[in-house]
This record gives C-alpha cells, sequence and structure tokens, in this order.
C-alpha cells in the first residue's frame, strides 16, 4: 500500500474550540464538518483533506508555518481574510522580509497570519519562475 492515494488528516492543537471553530468557519471559511468521536473539531479542506482541531492546553502550538493554503492571487486573498479578521504578520529579518505583508522566496509569494491560539497559518501563491 502507498500513502499518495491516502486521504490525509492534519491536527492542529487549540485551546478554546469555541473560538477556534468560529475562525476557522468564519474568518478562514472552511467548511465545518462536525464533531469526531474523540471531541476533535473536523474540517473539509481542499483536495479531499480534513483539518481536524484538538483541545490541547496552551504551549502546543509550532513555532513554524502549521499550514500554508495556496492560493492563486495572495494579495486578493490577504485582502479577503483581512476583511473577516485575519491578522497578518509583517517580518524584516535576514532573509525574509515582508512588503505589504507578502515574502518573495525564489518561486512564491507567501504572507503569515495566526489563529486565536497562535499556531502560524500561511497563504502562499506560486509564481512564474
Amino acid at each position: 500500500m502507498t500513502l499518495a492515494a491516502a486521504a490525509v488528516t492534519m491536527i492542529l492543537p487549540v485551546t478554546r474550540p469555541d473560538v477556534a471553530r468560529t475562525f476557522y468557519t468564519d474568518v478562514l471559511g472552511l467548511p465545518y464538518r462536525g464533531t469526531s468521536a474523540d471531541g476533535n473539531l473536523l474540517f473539509d479542506v481542499g483536495s479531499g483533506a480534513t483539518l481536524a482541531l484538538m483541545e490541547k492546553p496552551a504551549g502546543a502550538q509550532a513555532e513554524h508555518t502549521a499550514i500554508s493554503f495556496e492560493v492563486s492571487d495572495i494579495d486578493a486573498s490577504i485582502k479577503d481574510l483581512k476583511s473577516r479578521g485575519a491578522v497578518f504578520a509583517d517580518y524584516d529579518l535576514p532573509g525574509l522580509k515582508t512588503v505589504d505583508h507578502v515574502c518573495v522566496l525564489g518561486a512564491e509569494k507567501a504572507a503569515w497570519f495566526e489563529d486565536p491560539d497562535g499556531n502560524i497559518l500561511c497563504v502562499h501563491e506560486v509564481v512564474a519562475g
């Protein structure tokens, strides 16, 4: 058996499931599928994947990008997400500088924001290289 055709579930920790559910449905626009038998909040994401939000204590969040959503127009996506409450980060670090929230990384443009629990999320657009 190969995993190439397997359905994928991404799991993120959250401390306040109700707040997270509102963010992922209202701000990100992900379809809420319900609660699993073990209490995870389930959302549909692209290509048949599932996002599961699991209640965990504060501090369980990663310090790196947890999920990156590929979009066709990063500027339009940023504008749309900001209008629904997403707050984008700006960086000025060696090798990582954003302009209007966007960083060009080789053949991609990327912009980062956090969910209410501090999970780092990203939108990225593949550009002609």
